[in-house]
């Protein structure tokens, strides 16, 4: 580890924050001398302090140890690029229209590419009355179950949450063409052309 670069980020952060060495200190419990070490690069927050300082800091703890953040890529956001981070501890979903650092459930997500969906794994789709009606014959199990399904075109998400033990439907208005995505618990995430 760079003590060095830790401590110029630290102090970076903290400016940006609006604090005083003294205020961070004090929100702290610890000397504003101690923050001044720490910045000038002569000694390292102990383990204890690591979540309290991440938190007032505003950054992940991963970032301050490597002393600098992590920037995200800039793609113009179009939707039909979006990037799916799904928590494989809670199923928590985050969406992006670039790659992104996303955290939850204190581990890094790593982006999930979708799968075409082969004649076994598509979901049903029908018209009715100006809409598409999305069904599947997937288990809604709670071990086992399509937690989500999104309808993506170039300049828009529709996102339809689904539960276990629930009969999985959607019904999406019908406007134009686009991607059809579902997650599965158990299988992954899969997209079908609408």
């Amino acid at each position: 580890m760079d003590c060095q670069k830790i401590g110029m980020f630290i102090k970076t952060l903290r400016k940006e924050k609006g604090f005083t060495q003294k205020q961070l200190a004090d929100k702290m419990g610890i000397s504003d001398k101690t923050i001044s070490k720490w910045e000038r690069g002569c000694g390292m927050p102990d383990v204890s302090l690591w979540k309290d300082l991440s938190e007032l800091l505003g950054a992940n703890i991963e970032d301050i140890l490597k002393g600098e953040a992590e920037h995200n890529s800039f793609a113009n956001g179009n939707m039909k690029n979006i990037k799916y981070y799904i928590c494989p501890v809670c199923n928590n979903l985050t969406i992006s229209t670039a790659t992104a650092g996303v955290y939850c459930c204190g581990r890094k997500q790593e982006n999930i590419t979708a799968v075409k969906a082969g004649e076994s794994t598509k979901l049903a789709v029908e018209e009715s009355d100006g809409d598409w009606y999305i069904t599947s014959n997937h288990p809604m199990e709670k071990e086992n179950y399509i937690s989500f399904v999104a309808f993506v075109t170039a300049d828009s998400v529709q996102l339809y949450k689904q539960y276990p033990q629930w009969t999985m439907q959607a019904r999406i208005p019908k406007r134009r063409h686009g991607i059809l995505l579902y997650y599965s618990t158990t299988k992954g995430l899969f997209y079908q052309y609408l």
